[in-house]
């Protein structure tokens, strides 16, 4: 490792297994670049007050302070939990890791967000492996950001460590019923712990519709925080053309 290695740092999920290979694999493909991970306990995913309370500031914050000691260039919570918490709670995330690190930080959510921004998706497409209610949750918040969800799918399950287990292929075919149903600027795949992040390039040439894995819009939004060009990430979809 040389010492122009940007090194990004990732806060994980603990019953995660997803998320570390695939980011590992899209940071090899930026080249002088590695990630590196801190885990959190998150087992559940659900509205329940316990599961909500997993995602205290105080537990995220201490895995932030070890990545610290790695001394990466960036800090980026490679998780959804915003997007049925609210989007502010990743603000005031971020703003508190900054703060206790001295390190830039951002978030899977804040980073589609700006992407779909930066791509004027006014009209988006979700496919979740959640329950009906917290999906609802993500709904709510994207329409009162002035985003109508045209078309989405979820799985009903809440074992976080369960994600990772639906085949590539079921995401693959959720995807084309949304965008066949509902036409949106965009599809996203919105947790960290599925395997669909590869999947982008197939969904955009079958379907022309660009595909904001979370586990690559927090790629995206780490190598922009840490000053790197993202676009030299090849082979993982359109968002990573967005400067």
């Amino acid at each position: 490792m040389t010492a122009t290695t940007t090194c990004l740092g990732v806060l994980t999920p603990s019953s995660n297994t997803a998320l570390e290979p695939l980011t590992s694999a899209l940071a090899a493909s930026a080249g002088r670049c590695s990630a590196h991970f801190s885990r959190f306990k998150v087992t559940e995913i659900s509205l329940a007050e316990g599961a909500m309370n997993q995602f205290d500031d105080s537990k995220i914050l201490a895995a932030a302070e070890l990545l610290a000691d790695a001394k990466v260039d960036v800090i980026g919570w490679s998780g959804t939990a915003a997007g049925w918490r609210g989007f502010d709670a990743d603000v005031q995330l971020c703003q508190r890791i900054q703060e206790r690190t001295g390190i830039r930080a951002t978030t899977a959510i804040l980073a589609l967000n700006e992407l779909m921004e930066k791509l004027s998706v006014k009209k988006l497409a979700i496919v979740s492996p959640y329950t009906a209610d917290v999906q609802q949750c993500i709904v709510n918040n994207y329409r009162a950001a002035g985003v109508e969800t045209t078309a989405h799918r979820h799985l009903d399950i809440s074992v976080n460590h369960s994600f990772a287990l639906v085949p590539p292929e079921q995401l693959l075919e959720l995807i084309g019923e949304v965008i066949e149903q509902g036409r949106p600027d965009a599809v996203v795949t919105y947790c960290t712990n599925l395997h669909a992040a590869h999947l982008a390039p197939e969904v955009e040439q079958r379907w022309g519709v660009p595909l904001l894995d979370t586990v690559s819009t927090t790629v995206w939004g780490m190598l922009r925080a840490a000053g790197r060009d993202p676009s030299a990430v090849q082979g993982w979809g359109r968002l990573f053309a967005v400067a």
